[in-house]
């Protein structure tokens, strides 16, 4: 019960907190970065092992430079977050800009339907907000609920502002399933690691041995919905560009797992040509493959029979 106050207590404090203009929060930010970074070092070897070998070939110089950069970033992100709850329509249409919609557009004003990758690099919060006022098609993000329930909600309701619909992962074929008549976009956060159960596949991601998430692929492939990466670029403080960026068109006539190594290069070089956006943070390689991976058969992932809208 006292946890659960407690809860319910941050939730309202992070909502007031939403009320100050982004200018305060950033100033926020700053004080919150120096906290983070040089007080308490929060996860901060978990970012400098995860540079380090992503990034064999840097010196150690450029690879705490990057490290700096991130963290002054992620503390900027937190409060950006934060500001979701109140933010304008007007002032996030203003903040992230999408470019190549046209290519989207004339799959849904035809009333098909289209995937959308994603990852944790720059604003993916705002990123996702924004698409549900961007695009003509009904937007169904794709999210892993949290096990705290008064702060889940909070985000859900937050997330759900201008026009998303929010699917629990596991609920994700039923969900495409239920709207296979509409011209709809499906986003998927493919970047995170598969728990160790369901780490299936394998490949080789910024040096290392990585297990990847195959639902993108496995729905493309039953639909044939195109595939388009929304590319995040960081332009300045509190401003984004998105490209969408078509990577798979015929999924259908794609061999398995290709689509999955498309979408995790595509990633990589993203990573490699602007690294301090990514979510260096996130223990990304905490589970190591067995010394004999047994490739993944599509028949071990079976998926109900689906149809594009």
């Amino acid at each position: 019960m006292i946890q659960k106050g407690l809860s319910y207590l941050g939730v309202f404090f992070l909502t007031t907190l939403s009320l100050l203009p982004l200018s305060v929060l950033y100033l926020l930010a700053d004080g919150f970065y120096v906290l983070v970074y040089y007080v308490f070092g929060y996860r901060k070897k978990v970012v400098r092992e995860n540079l380090l070998n992503s990034f064999p070939e840097k010196k150690l110089e450029e690879i705490i430079s990057i490290e700096k950069t991130f963290f002054k970033y992620l503390a900027s992100l937190i409060f950006e977050v934060i500001k979701m709850k109140s933010i304008s329509a007007k002032e996030l249409n203003k903040r992230v800009k999408f470019i190549n919609v046209d290519l989207v557009e004339a799959y849904l004003k035809n009333k098909e339907s289209v995937l959308f990758c994603s990852a944790h690099y720059g604003n993916y919060e705002w990123v996702c907000m924004g698409i549900g006022m961007a695009f003509s098609g009904e937007h169904y993000p794709i999210y892993k609920p949290l096990s705290n329930e008064a702060f889940d909600n909070w985000f859900l309701k937050m997330r759900s502002r201008y026009g998303n619909h929010m699917i629990a992962m596991r609920q994700t074929l039923r969900a495409i399933q239920s709207n296979k008549n509409q011209a709809t976009m499906f986003t998927f956060g493919s970047d995170q690691a598969p728990s160790k159960e369901e780490s299936n596949y394998w490949t080789t991601f910024l040096h290392q041995e990585a297990s990847i998430q195959l639902g993108l692929e496995k729905i493309a492939r039953k639909t044939n919905r195109p595939v388009f990466y929304l590319k995040i670029s960081y332009k300045k403080r509190g401003y984004y560009e998105v490209d969408c960026v078509p990577i798979c068109l015929e999924p259908a006539k794609t061999t398995e797992f290709e689509i999955t190594e498309m979408h995790t290069h595509f990633l990589e070089d993203m990573i490699k040509e602007v690294p301090a956006y990514w979510l260096w943070s996130h223990r990304r390689w905490k589970y190591k493959p067995e010394k004999e991976v047994p490739k993944t058969s599509s028949k071990d992932l079976s998926v109900p029979e689906l149809h594009n809208s």
